[in-house]
């Protein structure tokens, strides 16, 4: 992913739980936020020890990563956003495929309305 579509300041990470607004689903959570001075859309992910090891969190991550991108375009610009795994992806995603993992991102970007 681009450095400029990337959110990686803890302070810019913080400003989007304090302040922005969120949408969860059952494995993701999803909080967005304008920016200050309106640019690309930037992505946080956030993915807790709680979710399993260090191997299958940076797969996670990975796959997470890789969706975006895809995803880029259609997100509404101006905004930072912050995904936030929960606890069960990584088995939920090897028993369903990236296929699944993709429509689980949809779905929370299609509750939030930040598809442009």
């Amino acid at each position: 992913m681009k450095r400029a579509n990337r959110l990686s300041r803890s302070r810019d990470f913080d400003a989007v739980y304090r302040q922005g607004r969120s949408v969860s689903s059952r494995y993701l959570v999803l909080y967005w936020f304008p920016q200050d001075e309106p640019a690309q859309p930037r992505f946080g992910l956030s993915v807790p020890r709680s979710v399993g090891s260090a191997v299958a969190r940076n797969r996670i991550k990975r796959q997470l990563r890789e969706l975006w991108r895809e995803r880029l375009e259609r997100v509404a610009p101006g905004h930072d956003y912050v995904l936030i795994v929960r606890s069960g992806l990584p088995e939920a995603v090897e028993a369903n495929g990236f296929g699944w993992l993709a429509e689980r991102v949809d779905e929370v970007l299609g509750r939030a309305k930040v598809t442009a």
